[in-house]
């Protein structure tokens, strides 16, 4: 038994000599031309490896170091470096037979760029292209003939993916912290993959689907199907390049398929904090978009067949087509929307930069838009119609605002302001919005027309006119007031256009006289006597001396 127990023993010794003595014995470097050659041949790109070493305990060969050439349109730069690379191999034969089988790679710390051309080509498209930098695996006597690559499992870890478009302007979208898992890898058939990564400036990212087999003309029309999870994507940081207006952040969830050069993909987008507009402030609700896209990899444009946006109880459409004009997208879509609470949209108004006056809210009531929505996505132009059926103004005294007209027509002053209806066609554009047929319908009030504009900065200039319901003055009823509406948004002011009214009171007056030898004197002094009404006598006694 003890003599059983020393052999043992020095079986066991002379193994353990034997396993740290391969690394000597069997030289994992006489491997790498042939693999550097396989691995291009493989990729169309020049691929160069660091010294092999090779490792018994976990069954490997590590290279200090990965290098994968650019395609030459897209520059000289590296398309891939990477800190160190691993390959998975049989030991059994490596051993005996001097043949490299391998089962895995694992890349650590790539730096990856991808990049897209004007004419919408990817850097990574001609991947697998056969070029003349890709030569054979040299076939002399010493086994590198027999190189088997086949591949069961590659990893990627802790990578850092670049991905823009040619141009010094253009600013890129980085992934962080990037870790890849494909499985059975076959460029003629389909493979399971995995990603998760961090959005460099904030969010996170989850893609999970199949791919293959892989198209050998153009990598990025080969089928695959996915499912992806974004979670607090900083909008800021994530178009600062096409939309810098827009901010917030935001989640999706979606799935899809691409297949012949078409995707197909629908989701739910949900953003908080959102920001529209230039001058805008964070919406006070959380913003949810469900959509269906077709989108053409080939031509770059498709379209959006279904945009149901919602406001909390609020809901809209949008729908329409897209395409990419100078590496920008462009929308050409219809905005519409029926009987939407309006305390609802009223959450949204500040994403728009959108002001109402200081220290009042809307309360009940419904609106209806109707409107094109075109242009690039950093400079969008809407057109159309807005309405808004019996809603108020809540904390806003239009009357006490029109203390001058109301001297003359007799608006009586209330807290709130009761809208019966109110419609406008408008045309908004980043250099401001026009207004035309603007007609409003208060309580108490009357009708008050007119139209204008507002600035990027809530600046408004309106001419309007206002058709009084009750009057003190016999010589207006039934007349319209003319009067200019100037200040912000958030703080309007009402001035009477005092000449439009002496001479449409002047013009009414004359033809109204019976007598035409007394049309002068008659229309001269009823004019003057609205002029004092309206000024409250302030320019009689301006005119009396001191």
């Amino acid at each position: 038994m003890r003599r059983l127990v020393w052999v043992i023993g020095i079986l066991v010794a002379i193994l353990l000599v034997v396993a740290l003595s391969l690394p000597f014995l069997v030289s994992a470097n006489r491997f790498r031309p042939a693999l550097e050659s396989r691995l291009s041949e493989a990729l169309g790109r020049r691929v160069a490896i660091g010294d092999l070493q090779l490792s018994i305990l976990s069954g490997a060969v590590a290279a200090d170091h990965l290098e994968i050439a650019e395609d030459a349109d897209f520059g000289s730069a590296p398309f891939v470096q990477a800190k160190s690379l691993k390959i998975g191999v049989e030991l059994w034969p490596l051993i005996f037979s001097r043949k490299l089988n391998v089962t895995g790679l694992t890349i650590d710390q790539p730096q990856v760029t991808l990049l897209q051309s004007a004419s919408g080509k990817w850097n990574y498209s001609s991947l697998g292209a056969k070029t003349a930098e890709a030569a054979p695996a040299p076939e002399s006597g010493s086994g590198e003939k027999d190189l088997d690559l086949s591949v069961k499992l590659i990893r990627v870890t802790d990578g850092r993916f670049s991905i823009g478009k040619l141009g010094p302007r253009q600013k890129p979208m980085v992934l962080e912290n990037v870790n890849l898992t494909v499985r059975d890898f076959a460029p003629s058939a389909e493979f399971p993959f995995a990603l998760d990564a961090a959005l460099a400036g904030g969010g996170n990212i989850k893609l999970t689907g199949k791919a293959g087999p892989i198209d050998a003309a153009d990598v990025q029309f080969t089928p695959l199907s996915i499912d992806l999870d974004i979670a607090r994507l900083n909008l800021a940081a994530a178009l600062a390049g096409t939309a810098p207006d827009i901010a917030g952040t935001a989640s999706l969830k979606a799935n899809g398929k691409a297949g012949g050069g078409k995707l197909e993909l629908t989701g739910d987008l949900s953003a908080e904090n959102l920001k529209l507009a230039k001058n805008a402030t964070p919406a006070r609700r959380p913003v949810g978009f469900a959509f269906a896209i077709a989108h053409d990899l080939r031509t770059h444009a498709g379209a959006l067949r279904r945009g149901d946006i919602r406001i909390g109880a609020a809901s809209a459409s949008l729908t329409g087509n897209y395409a990419e004009r100078g590496g920008t997208p462009v929308l050409d879509a219809k905005l519409g929307g029926s009987q939407m609470p309006v305390p609802e949209l009223a959450e949204l108004l500040p994403a728009l930069g959108i002001a109402l006056p200081k220290g009042s809210r809307l309360e009940g009531g419904t609106a209806t838009a109707n409107l094109a929505v075109t242009g690039p996505v950093n400079a969008l132009v809407g057109d159309g119609s807005v309405s808004l059926d019996k809603t108020r103004l809540a904390n806003f005294d239009l009357g006490t605002k029109m203390t001058l007209i109301e001297k003359l027509a007799g608006i009586r002053s209330d807290p709130n302001t009761d809208i019966e209806t109110f419609s406008v066609k408008l045309r908004y554009t980043p250099a401001g919005t026009v207004v035309d047929s603007l007609r409003f319908i208060a309580t108490g009030i009357g009708e008050l027309t007119g139209s204008g504009t507002i600035s990027p900065d809530n600046a408004l200039d309106f001419k309007m006119s206002a058709t009084i319901q009750t009057t003190r003055s016999a010589a207006l009823s039934r007349t319209a007031v003319p009067f200019f509406v100037q200040g912000t948004a958030m703080d309007p002011v009402f001035k009477p256009d005092v000449r439009g009214l002496a001479s449409s009171q002047a013009k009414s007056l004359v033809q109204s006289e019976a007598q035409k030898r007394l049309q002068g004197t008659a229309a001269g002094e009823k004019a003057a006597g609205i002029l004092e009404n309206l000024l409250g006598g302030r320019k009689k006694e301006q005119e009396q001396p001191k």
